[in-house]
């Protein structure tokens, strides 16, 4: 039965908003990589089996030696475990017969000191399995916790070479889960499954010996017994998987139903959508509840079943030792330890069994991850690169053709040439390439044709380290990290001083406000940055760019989040950091560029308009008409 056939889709509903959302939720969710956020879901199969373990086995290659020894310990531990059950036998037998002649009047009776010799042997080969035990555990752990730091560290460093539009095309919790479920998966299969394969088939191999020296027939009884219940767990795992894909994939929709209801419950209450919400909820919980009850109801019959046909054969195997001791053709010892080999015989089997669908899930682990690592990464820079100590700030666009799809251009033989010191306004509805424009300056993307120059030299010959470090940037969507107010400004020059970012603060008008807060500059932000305002927010990046000291700014809607008195004082500080700077200013409220040396005025990738601000005005074109639609009435068509 395939996957589809397994589960129910989300059904649209013309009635139910939320039924709507949540279905295109989970359709943009089943992607290939794999389950909600990118978490494996059980079962999950990779697409090449081989090639994965293979790529995998390679990191196992500079400790060859030390897997190669605990291998040794593994299988050497497991060996003097099974002789541990013949050899108490032995003491089984012994003690007895030294009860039989005491029964027939032998003085002597029990020989005490040849039980206490043969327990000694038993303790020892214990003793000797579990040191072995240990070591191989030490072994293992040790190469699993180096192998799970080269790759954390290996996708660490490939985070910083991947192409801006990787993160395009791909959510964060797809990338957090190759750094923490994936790597996961990885580690504990390395570190318990790697050793649990060579134990079972040790003791498999190990104790089906053991037994066939005790007894061909008890041993050939207590076979039957186990493709049966092979058999029977197949089944129910069959069935109980198909629960369980379907547990995991409900799970996932109530998240991100809770999720999102949460986040908007403002606009939740505003619509009078709690009755919706909830009857939505409450489906999805109830096949929730279907599935969990019965993927578990099913997984908890296997051990059951498991040790009921056990027992049948621990009761056949009695019989029979029973009516051949009778004979004389064996000892009572060895039934003991015969019962005890049955007994651990299915238990190696069980985990090879689950072993096999660890490795499938391992697998799947390690092709998401490998395939995170062979992503194509950033041109690397040149060898021969131009470093620019100081820069004018002159900025040159030639001839540039952009898309972010082959074949697709955003923009479009664009030219434009920028003098140091220029303040350059860029204007133009949604998508007509202004905020695309900066992110080629900046090199987040490579240009598909033509050049883009800072002072006459091409930024594709400059490190994209040196280029950056001329800029600075604030955007529309404000980003602080959890830490100190101060530490956040800071982070615009490392070496700044404790005045040099107070000065910055003050600069950007974030001083006052900051020493209000409790601790003032050495508040924390948390991880949202909630316990301060957006408009706080704002002109704390913007502090952190005015701590930079940049040749070269770029404001993208920095005033977007703050209110009018403060959209203010922002122009005021922006007009003081831009003087002797080359700005570039992307902005939807026209009324903060009117200053500007130069509009340009963007559509469908092109410049269409450029002048100033009165100059544009004159000529009633489409800046004109921009302009019209935010301060006066509509311009009829």
């Amino acid at each position: 039965m395939n996957q589809q056939t397994n589960q129910e889709p989300i059904q649209t509903d013309p009635k139910n908003p939320f039924a709507n959302s949540q279905a295109k939720k989970v359709e943009t969710r089943q992607r290939p990589l794999g389950g909600r956020g990118g978490r494996l879901m059980p079962g999950e199969k990779p697409r090449d089996f081989k090639g994965s373990m293979k790529q995998l086995i390679s990191y196992l290659g500079p400790y060859r030696w030390s897997v190669l020894l605990m291998l040794l310990m593994a299988a050497g531990g497991t060996v003097f475990s099974i002789f541990g059950p013949r050899t108490l036998g032995e003491a089984i037998t012994e003690l007895y017969a030294g009860v039989l002649r005491m029964v027939q009047g032998d003085p002597l009776g029990i020989d005490l000191a040849a039980i206490g010799a043969i327990l000694v042997r038993v303790l020892l080969l214990y003793v000797i399995s579990s040191v072995l035990s240990l070591v191989q555990g030490f072994i293992m752990t040790r190469i699993s916790a180096n192998i799970t730091y080269k790759m954390r560290q290996e996708i660490s460093h490939k985070l910083n070479r991947l192409p801006l539009s990787y993160f395009d095309r791909v959510s964060q919790g797809e990338v957090l889960s190759r750094v923490t479920n994936d790597v996961d998966v990885i580690s504990n299969t390395l570190n318990q499954s790697l050793s649990e394969i060579i134990t079972s088939v040790t003791r498999i191999i190990g104790v089906l010996i053991m037994m066939f020296s005790i007894s061909l027939s008890m041993t050939l009884i207590g076979l039957i017994m186990v493709p049966l219940v092979m058999i029977v767990v197949r089944l129910i795992v069959s069935k109980s998987q198909v629960y369980f894909r379907l547990q995991q994939e409900y799970l996932g929709h109530i998240e991100g139903h809770v999720e999102e209801m949460y986040g908007g419950h403002l606009i939740l209450k505003a619509y009078n959508g709690e009755q919706g919400s909830v009857e939505h909820f409450e489906t999805l919980n109830k096949t929730l509840f279907t599935s969990a009850w019965r993927s578990q109801f099913l997984s908890n019959m296997i051990m059951p079943i498991t040790r009921f046909f056990g027992n049948l054969g621990y009761v056949a195997v009695a019989i029979l030792g029973g009516y051949l001791t009778i004979q004389n053709r064996l000892s009572i010892g060895d039934i003991q330890a015969f019962i005890q080999y049955l007994r651990s015989f299915q238990q190696p089997l069980i985990q090879v069994a689950n072993i096999a669908n660890v490795l499938q899930q391992t697998a799947a682990a390690a092709e998401r991850v490998f395939e995170f690592l062979n992503e194509k990464e950033i041109e690397p820079d040149p060898a021969n690169a131009v470093t620019l100590e100081k820069v004018r700030g002159k900025v040159e666009f030639r001839n540039v053709w952009f898309g972010y799809n082959p074949g697709e251009y955003v923009i479009k033989n664009f030219s434009m040439v920028v003098e140091p010191g220029q303040k350059v306004a860029i204007v133009g509805p949604t998508g007509a390439g202004k905020t695309t424009l900066v992110k080629l300056l900046m090199r987040f993307y490579d240009i598909d044709r033509g050049e883009i120059l800072i002072d006459d030299v091409n930024i594709k010959d400059m490190t994209s380290e040196n280029l950056r470090s001329h800029m600075a940037m604030v955007l529309q969507n404000t980003w602080l990290f959890n830490g100190t107010i101060r530490e956040n400004i800071r982070y615009g020059r490392q070496d700044a001083s404790d005045e040099e970012v107070v000065h910055a603060a003050d600069m950007a008008y974030a001083d006052h406000f900051t020493r209000t807060l409790p601790g003032g500059y050495d508040m924390v932000l948390n991880e949202e940055a909630s316990n301060v305002s957006a408009g706080q927010k704002q002109l704390l990046t913007i502090a952190r760019a005015v701590l930079a000291d940049p040749t070269i700014l770029i404001l993208d809607e920095a005033t977007s989040s703050v209110d009018t008195r403060t959209e203010v004082l922002i122009q005021k500080a922006m007009d003081k950091l831009m003087v002797g700077r080359t700005s570039f200013i992307i902005a939807h409220r026209l009324s903060t560029i009117r200053n500007a040396d130069r509009i340009l005025v963007m559509r469908d990738g092109n410049i269409v308009e450029q002048g100033t601000h009165e100059g544009l005005l004159a000529r009633q074109g489409f800046y004109y008409e921009l302009y019209q639609s935010q301060f006066l009435l509509p311009v009829e068509a």
